[in-house]
């Protein structure tokens, strides 16, 4: 499942951590922000099964948030927080095996 780069909403915040005075002055923290219950690429089910799997990771709004301040750059920190979104997405909507009891001998 491959989610459009269209339905992300990308933003910007001053980051903590590495980058000397750079960090002063330069938004390098990146939210992801991505409409779950507006999103054109899951169906009913799916939408159902990745809010009840994030649900600690998705806002009043129904938006799934990710955030990354990992990297001294925007643009790396804004891969990086796609790729998350993406692979959490991935994870979600995986259908566990059904478990078969097997009997002890």
């Amino acid at each position: 499942m491959r989610i459009p780069d269209s339905e992300f909403k990308i933003t910007f915040a001053r980051s903590s951590g590495a980058g000397g005075q750079n960090v002063n002055k330069t938004s390098t923290k990146v939210f992801a922000h991505w409409p779950v219950g507006r999103s054109r690429v899951l169906n009913l089910e799916e939408r159902g099964r990745v809010r009840m799997k994030l649900a600690n990771r998705i806002n009043n709004n129904d938006e799934l948030v990710v955030s990354s301040e990992e990297e001294r750059s925007q643009a790396q920190n804004r891969a990086k927080v796609t790729a998350r979104l993406r692979f959490l997405v991935a994870q979600a909507l995986r259908v566990p095996k059904k478990r078969r009891p097997t009997r002890p001998m």
